[in-house]
């Protein structure tokens, strides 16, 4: 199943601490509260995520990867169906995402929704 597609997205992103929903004609995908990746709900298809500084800058001179709109100041980017990112590579950037994002979260909040310092590959 593919991450453009709302199964696949919701089962691929099932890690501690992971809610989603719908909004801003997206589906979103949280933790803690805070949004570290999204899928569009209209075409062309696409995923939005943070990534760090030296990913932002590769990542955006892909093919059919650009700035995210409204989020490119903060380093997120927006990939379109038919880039050249596999399955395993945006898994590995979203991955990367959702750490950055858990990072953020206080160590409390952390503990209770189940995310340790492996998860987030610290």
């Amino acid at each position: 199943m593919s991450l453009y597609d709302r199964k696949g997205f919701d089962d691929a992103l099932a890690w501690p601490g992971v809610t989603t929903e719908d909004q801003w004609e997206a589906h979103i995908a949280k933790v803690g509260g805070k949004v570290f990746c999204l899928l569009s709900d209209t075409a062309p298809l696409r995923l939005v995520f943070k990534c760090g500084d030296t990913s932002f800058d590769l990542l955006t001179e892909l093919e059919n990867v650009a700035q995210a709109p409204y989020f490119a100041k903060r380093m997120w980017v927006e990939v379109t169906e038919g880039s050249p990112l596999t399955e395993e590579d945006l898994m590995a950037y979203i991955g990367r995402s959702y750490a950055l994002v858990a990072k953020g979260l206080t160590r409390k909040l952390r503990s209770e929704l189940g995310i340790t310092d492996d998860v987030m590959g610290i």
